[in-house]
């Protein structure tokens, strides 16, 4: 039982370049069952995690890469077939392009070892992202109505994010 959650994240992040595939190609209800699989899968792991005390510092990196990987993946294929404005996903990657940078730099260059746990706002960035994917691909489907306004939604989440780090990163910087 102790693995199974990290085995749910490593099964994500192998399932991602074939959720991207089925972006590119445009078959959105394959991609939408997909993405709706993974997304429970990611519930799931973290459920499980907490539930039989089995989270681990592997588990602890492999839940965000795998959230990651999916989220960016999914912006940029989304993009690149023009599905998604591009500004959306280059501000999205952006972001995420700089917090990578900074807990690089962090582990790179301080003797220290410290926390960086993700924010409340990052949290909720990152559900208004992937609601957000899911939305457009189940509107692609024909499932629901995906107005093309929801992308401000995301702007909105994923700037009060940015923000948010930026004002947290500043205060470990100094500590």
């Amino acid at each position: 039982m102790r693995h199974i959650p990290n085995l749910l994240s490593i099964a994500r992040i192998l399932a991602a370049p074939y959720v991207f595939l089925l972006l590119w190609t445009r078959e959105w209800t394959a991609a939408m069952v997909w993405m709706t699989l993974i997304g429970a899968t990611d519930g799931f792991d973290g459920y499980l995690a907490r539930r039989f005390n089995a989270t681990s510092k592997l588990g602890a990196m492999l839940d965000p890469i795998a959230d990651k990987l999916l989220l960016m993946g999914a912006f940029l294929t989304l993009a690149m077939n023009g599905t998604i404005p591009t500004w959306l996903a280059w501000l999205v990657l952006g972001r995420d392009a700089v917090i990578l940078v900074f807990v690089i730099g962090v582990l790179l260059f301080t003797s220290e070892r410290r926390e960086f746990p993700p924010s409340v706002a990052g949290k909720l960035s990152t559900i208004v992202q992937m609601g957000y994917v899911v939305w457009i691909v189940a509107g692609r489907a024909g499932f629901i109505p995906a107005p093309d306004q929801l992308a401000y939604v995301v702007l909105a989440a994923t700037g009060w994010s940015s923000v948010d780090y930026a004002i947290r990163g500043a205060k470990l910087r100094r500590a």
